[in-house]
């Protein structure tokens, strides 16, 4: 049976505005339109929309969502290379959560700084204002 955008959006879990965006940057196909000219959305199309939903949860950018796309489109992927692309995300959450735990260890080394008190002047703004040191050069292979 077919689906208004409305209902599509509902069962899908989202809003309409996420369907009307995702229609128009091309990861989900424009439905046909029924006689009274309403949009007559499909199953195919709450499939999609799930897919594409989960795939952000994921952490998935719109545009690896779309290279997934193009290889379950063209019907010719192999579990080998939806592994692989999956296996490359994984170690590119793995490299931000790095990242973050970097950020985090910063701020509580820089927290470890501040007294507390309610002055007016505070280390943790003074090393936020810090000018960057410049990277010392290296002579070795340098053009002169």
């Amino acid at each position: 049976m077919p689906l208004r955008r409305g209902e599509l959006a509902r069962r899908a879990g989202c809003n309409i505005e996420t369907i009307r965006y995702y229609e128009h940057i091309g990861l989900l196909p424009n439905p046909p339109r029924s006689d009274n000219g309403f949009r007559s959305y499909e199953e195919r199309h709450l499939s999609r929309l799930a897919f594409i939903r989960r795939a952000r949860e994921l952490g998935f950018t719109l545009e690896e969502v779309r290279g997934l796309l193009r290889l379950v489109d063209g019907g010719h992927y192999t579990c080998a290379q939806v592994q692989e692309l999956a296996l490359r995300h994984a170690e590119e959450i793995q490299r931000k959560i790095n990242d973050l735990h970097r950020m985090k260890n910063a701020l509580r080394e820089m927290s470890f700084q501040c007294s507390g008190e309610e002055i007016p002047k505070c280390p943790i703004v003074e090393i936020l204002s810090e000018t960057p040191r410049p990277i010392p050069t290296n002579s070795v292979g340098a053009r002169g």
